[in-house]
């Protein structure tokens, strides 16, 4: 078998990236509980979409809101900053992902979000891991992460820069900020338990009481702080708050925890600390460190916005002590701003972290990368595009309302962008033999297929043809049923690529089942001859070689969920029943099955995509291929099984 494939012109390139502003509402049609195919798919609704980020960056740098911002080219405090040069990134965004776990769905759209709007911007997208927990991370999340980042088509590498970072970087800047909280009165270590301190918050109706520790010296608190960090008290015995207004309507302003006592190993930095900073204490300094100019998060985090704010005005302000020195000025201006937007919703898939990890430890998956989980490394081993996933999150926009997207979207993106990009290949999912009796015995031909029929710069493939061949079950009956095109006795057919062929019977074997499929082709009729108009038909079919295909393990995936919210309740159900989202997973999510394959795909490399024609689109298995013997996973199929029509 030999390829023609001719160098693609430059401006070949995936046409489906291009912007066509649609998002979806929440679905209308739902499929039956086992996920019936239906034949007249429905295609998702298409809306214009929003994106208030993008408006709001414009409105900046119109402003010039950013433009006296100073970069030494790494992280630094206000006065390492001070003599830099300005800032050449006219913004800057980061990925702050926490390495405790895989990314998933959810975060590709984050992904997109902060490094599509510096690239769009002429900016800058750091990624950095807000490793402040040493108890949940890993550096196997670390390296995870940075493969999925770079899967997806994004680069912290730009210009001379490399904004690759870790939270665990700055916690020597950290402390001492910690310290200054203490030096100008606004934080103080707190003696009381855990249970205390969460009891003396009050409610959302009630204020909180003072700890009875609030008003200890700055001394005093100094010397706690000092010893905490030197490792002389056990976990819990002390923790350091910020002092601002324990009667505040906004309980994150209650005098938040900033830093707790942990003796446990870092991934990263080892023993060498025994205190590490909460979240909502190391995230905006990390910001500000780092010169970000939009913090961009998801809509719970929106009442720790306030708490975000006053952090950074502390830390930048210059305050005058009793003494009469002058401290302060420790963050550059102007400082960062956080916005929120929606996490992303998709219906048939949950997203939480402890649902996912559920469907690991207790066997419902094959793991982490199992084909089937929203993960990104499961989306890129059962055959996703990250292409396609840029132009979902492009698709759906950015809001500040929840909305429940439909899933079908994303399966719409990656059809739009494999169709464009796999090449075509032929598979018989179940197989049923063909032979065509006036076929001289053991005489071989080529026939010539396009690699792929809308972009003739791909050129052409042979594909070997015999006396016997492979086709599709479906694509015979001895009893014909209405409108049935196909191959039944006497009926006429196109072998797609090749000849026409009449049906003349069948072979069964003892039980009545048929073995064989028995037809005589015109050989007047070969596709790309004269003669291939002779005779019209109205079925055709796509065939394999028996001789020259192979067997192969072949993959069928579908949605790991049956049901559109797993877990949620349904009407008719029965008042009181408790349902789990594991109640709703999918039988059916998963067929293993021996396909026989055209030979052209027999040394497919890992992670190479092809639309099998009438099937889908389908990837070498990263995992299990071997050369010479792929295993293949179906993607997404060519059109949506899903929706009534």
């Amino acid at each position: 078998m030999q390829t023609t494939r001719p160098a693609p012109p430059p401006a070949a390139k995936i046409r489906g990236l291009r912007n066509r502003g649609t998002a979806v509402t929440q679905p209308t049609h739902f499929p039956p509980a086992q996920g019936a195919a239906h034949d007249a798919p429905a295609s998702p609704t298409a809306h214009p979409a929003s994106h208030f980020i993008r408006t709001i960056v414009e409105t900046d740098l119109a402003a010039g809101k950013f433009a006296t911002r100073r970069w030494r080219g790494t992280p630094g405090a206000a006065a390492e900053q001070a003599t830099a040069p300005l800032d050449t990134a006219r913004l800057r965004t980061r990925f702050p992902p926490e390495p405790n776990g895989y990314l998933h769905f959810g975060h590709a759209k984050s992904i997109c979000l902060n490094f599509g709007l510096a690239e769009q911007f002429g900016g800058r997208c750091h990624l950095r891991f807000d490793d402040t927990n040493p108890a949940k991370e890993d550096q196997e999340y670390v390296d995870s992460i940075i493969d999925a980042v770079r899967w997806l088509g994004f680069s912290w590498e730009q210009g001379d820069e490399t904004n690759l970072y870790h939270a665990s970087d700055y916690f020597a800047w950290m402390l001492a900020f910690a310290e200054h909280l203490i030096v100008t009165g606004h934080a103080y270590v707190d003696s009381q338990s855990a249970d205390e301190i969460r009891a003396g918050r009050g409610t959302l109706t009630q204020p909180g009481v003072d700890s009875p520790f609030r008003t200890r010296s700055r001394e005093e608190n100094l010397d706690l702080f000092r010893r905490m960090q030197a490792g002389e008290f056990a976990d819990g015995t002390h923790v350091l708050r910020a002092k601002i207004d324990m009667a505040s309507p906004n309980i994150n302003l209650r005098d938040p925890l900033i830093y707790r006592i942990r003796h446990a190993t870092h991934h990263r930095s080892g023993d060498r600390y025994c205190v590490y900073p909460l979240y909502t204490f190391a995230h905006p300094i990390e910001d500000a460190l780092e010169n970000i100019t939009h913090s961009i998060c998801t809509l719970e985090f929106e009442d720790q916005r306030p708490f975000y704010d006053w952090l950074l005005e502390r830390l930048a302000e210059t305050t005058t002590l009793a003494d009469g020195r002058s401290v302060g000025g420790l963050l550059q201006r102007p400082l960062p701003q956080q916005i929120e937007f929606s996490r992303l919703n998709l219906t048939y898939v949950v997203l939480s972290k402890r649902k996912l990890i559920q469907l690991v430890e207790e066997g419902h998956v094959d793991g982490w990368d199992d084909p089937r989980l929203p993960t990104l490394v499961g989306a890129r081993r059962r055959g996703y595009a990250p292409e396609g996933f840029r132009l979902f999150a492009e698709r759906i926009g950015v809001s500040k309302s929840d909305s429940l997207i439909d899933f079908a979207l994303l399966e719409d993106c990656q059809r739009e962008v494999m169709n464009e990009s796999a090449e075509r290949r032929i598979a018989v999912l179940d197989p049923l033999k063909l032979v065509i009796t006036n076929y001289p015995e053991g005489q071989r031909e080529e026939c010539s297929a396009p690699n792929h029929p809308q972009q003739p710069e791909l050129g052409t493939r042979s594909v070997p043809f015999g006396r016997e061949l492979w086709i599709e079950r479906e694509d015979f009956m001895e009893v014909p049923s209405k409108g049935y095109r196909r191959l039944f006795p006497g009926n006429m057919a196109r072998l797609r690529y090749a000849y026409v062929v009449r049906c003349t019977g069948c072979e069964k074997d003892a039980d009545g089942n048929v073995t064989a499929v028995l037809c005589e082709y015109l050989p007047e009729t070969k596709s790309g001859t004269p003669g291939a108009d002779s005779v019209k038909v109205k079925g055709n079919l796509h065939w394999v070689s028996a001789a020259d295909g192979f067997a192969a393990e072949v993959r069928l995936y579908d949605r790991l969920f049956a049901v559109p919210a797993p877990g949620a309740r349904r009407e008719g159900d029965a008042e009181g029943l408790e349902r789990s989202f594991l109640d709703d997973l999918n039988p059916n999510s998963r067929q293993t099955i021996t396909a026989q394959l055209e030979p052209a795909l027999r040394d497919a490399p890992a992670e190479a995509r092809f639309q099998f024609e009438r099937h889908g689109y389908f990837v070498a298995d990263r995992v299990d291929s071997r050369p010479g013997a792929p295993v293949f996973n179906r993607a997404v199929t060519l059109k949506d099984s899903w929706s009534k029509g």
